[in-house]
């Protein structure tokens, strides 16, 4: 290719700077060469090849063209000598630089409109319809035998309604106070709440404990007696993770600044509390309906564990509505709809749901086991062999297994197990295993139930001890599972919000809506400045100063 004549640069420049030439579709001019110098004919053309940027939109005015140019750093003019038989040559590509944010998943996987874990839906269907039609029957059956001319039968049942039920549909009103006053309160104030939930649910119980001594009835007293050891290991362990409160008070913080763009996030909260409310008044008059049927314990059983497992679906069924407007607020930018999300939540994702609702509480107490293990294997040969079995049982349903899956079931539409997977991977990705293991967000948030349940014990047991003290015993029960049970429906919120934190952060640690939060603590624990315990997945690890 031989050299260009400045006549033939600067005509080709005025050309470029016309108005009419900066349509998008003239990107190949003629320009006349007058004389050329490495002995071609006059009159044969010169190809200018000008490689525009595909990402810069074409605009009227020259001057907004020549400050986009330069910003964007726009390639040179190619030349490039043409001959009457030859193709015109094709512009250089250019490279586009690359940012330091990972891939991103395409947009469509956001809108799946797959159904997930289908068989354990079918299930939760098949059984929520048996319990509905159990708790109407017995509800049936127990206002029957209260409006019987005087017999046996409606003695009992009148007798229950006068001494049994008032008690615990006042913890069940107390429960759902404490279920809205808890979320409003870690909204308000997150990082002192994680300080006055650890120290405040080791007095709850300690004082329902001592309460129940009180009475010096032999079935309240059993009952006393646990919660008083409850209450000191709890305390124990409000010591054990002091040194990690301050982070937890710090991740509570900046999880929840989100909420406040999304105006009626916390509806589906409020939602599953109320209809939780409501089904709990019902079950409760229909544990007096099943006294008087076949096979009372297992009657009774049946309906506890359905209440367990339905109020466990309502409480993910919030987490999956606000992860999913959390995380694609995280990972998108995005204004989602919490009704949107909500009618996801459930329709589409409800198996996962119901699925994950049936295995992770046995995640958890495996989880907690396999704590007491590590502390306690020592040097005896049994008990290192039992933590040892435990904790690779336990890597083992981690991997398919965790809450957090609940953010990509709500953000991809994944069922349970692929979620727990690919969560657990970014995980590993980051090198986050030891920091996610040892966060204690969830504990906070098992801790607010046990509180709630240790003062609806409180209320219900003072109340039938006052009137019907046969009764202390099972109202006490009733009433502490009740009040456990709408306080963790309530605490869906948080606990979905700093589920998201971590998640979307692995996922996309570069995004500007993260602060150093995360990787400050993460530097630290690897250059050994901050002291971890020793947690299930990393049992032998040492604890620096």
């Amino acid at each position: 290719m031989g050299a260009i004549d400045p006549a033939a640069e600067t005509e080709a420049g005025k050309e470029e700077k016309r108005p009419e030439v900066e349509k998008e579709e003239k990107k190949v001019k003629d320009v006349e060469v007058p004389e050329r110098k490495d002995g071609a004919p006059k009159g044969e053309k010169e190809v200018v090849v000008v490689a525009v940027d595909p990402t810069v939109q074409t605009h009227s005015d020259t001057a907004m063209a020549s400050r986009l140019q330069t910003q964007r750093g726009m390639p040179p003019i190619h030349v490039v000598m043409q001959h009457g038989t030859g193709a015109p040559a094709m512009p250089v590509p250019v490279p586009v630089p690359v940012g330091s944010t990972p891939p991103q998943v395409p947009l469509s996987t956001l809108n799946s409109r797959n159904y997930t874990n289908k068989i354990s839906l079918f299930l939760f269907l098949l059984h929520f319809a048996a319990a509905a039609l159990g708790v109407c029957f017995f509800v049936y059956k127990a206002i029957e035998g209260a409006v019987e001319p005087h017999t046996h039968r409606s003695e009992k049942h009148k007798r229950l309604l006068q001494y049994w039920v008032p008690p615990i549909e006042a913890a069940v009103v107390l429960g759902i106070i404490l279920a809205f006053s808890w979320q409003k309160a870690v909204r308000t104030w997150p990082e002192f709440m994680v300080y006055f939930i650890l120290w405040a649910s080791f007095g709850i119980t300690m004082a329902a404990g001592v309460l129940l001594l009180c009475f010096s009835v032999p079935a309240t007293a059993g009952l006393g007696v646990a919660l008083i050891l409850f209450s000191i290991g709890s305390g124990l362990y409000a010591c054990w993770v002091t040194r990690r409160i301050a982070f937890t008070g710090k991740v509570f913080c900046q999880s929840m600044q989100p909420v406040s763009k999304f105006k009626g996030l916390n509806g589906p909260a409020y939602l599953m509390v109320g209809l939780g409310f409501f089904w709990m008044l019902l079950w409760c008059l229909a544990v007096i309906g099943a006294l008087d049927f076949y096979y009372p314990p297992l009657t009774i059983i049946y309906l506890v564990l359905s209440l367990a497992w339905t109020a466990e679906v309502m409480r993910n069924v919030t987490n999956l509505t606000v992860s999913r407007v959390i995380a694609l607020y995280y990972l998108r930018g995005m204004q989602c709809n919490t009704q949107f999300s909500f009618q996801r939540a459930i329709s589409l994702n409800l198996g996962s749901a119901c699925l994950g609702s049936l295995f992770l509480p046995s995640i958890e107490a495996l989880r907690i086991l396999a704590r007491g293990l590590n502390l306690l294997e020592g040097e005896d040969e049994f008990m290192f062999s039992c933590a040892h079995c435990c904790l690779h049982v336990m890597e083992s349903i981690f991997n398919y297994g965790n809450s957090w899956a609940f953010v990509h079931i709500a953000a991809y539409g994944k069922s349970f197990v692929a979620a727990s997977i690919s969560t657990w991977r970014q995980f590993q990705q980051q090198e986050m295993e030891e920091l996610v293991d040892s966060d204690i967000t969830s504990s906070v948030c098992f801790l607010t139930g046990v509180s709630s349940g240790a003062l609806c014990v409180i209320l219900s047991a003072s109340m039938t001890f006052a009137t019907h003290k046969h009764y202390t015993a099972t109202v006490s029960l009733i009433a502490f599972f009740v009040g456990y049970l709408m306080t963790r429906i309530g605490m869906a919120l948080p606990q979905a919000c700093i589920a998201c934190y971590y998640v979307c952060y692995a996922e996309n640690p570069g995004s500007r809506l993260f602060d150093s939060t995360i990787p400050h603590r993460l530097e630290r624990i690897r250059t050994g400045r901050e002291p971890v315990a020793p947690t299930p997945r990393f049992p032998h690890r040492i604890t620096r100063t």
